[in-house]
């Protein structure tokens, strides 16, 4: 090789050092809402499990309201970074 990059060999643009925050942005979402589908879907299977699936769809509201609560505290705390910024 000549040392030149092919397409391969470059990180795609999200990737790129002046994007970090749109990185970072991404991966948060993403590990929120895979924190909030486990919880949900884990949680309710082994309450099914358990306790047998009227109690498993009593678990799933209790859970999707707890998952909106935590949804509630990550809005709350990008407001809070966002405004920190200005």
């Amino acid at each position: 090789m000549d040392g030149t990059e092919t397409g391969r060999d470059r990180p795609p643009p999200c990737f790129a050092e002046g994007n970090r925050a749109e990185r970072r942005r991404r991966e948060q979402r993403r590990l929120f809402w895979t924190v909030v589908a486990f919880l949900v879907v884990v949680g309710s299977v082994i309450i099914a499990l358990v306790y047998g699936p009227r109690a498993a769809a009593l678990g799933l509201a209790c859970l999707l309201s707890g998952s909106g609560l935590l949804g509630l505290l990550w809005l709350v705390l990008l407001l809070i970074e966002r405004l920190s910024k200005e």
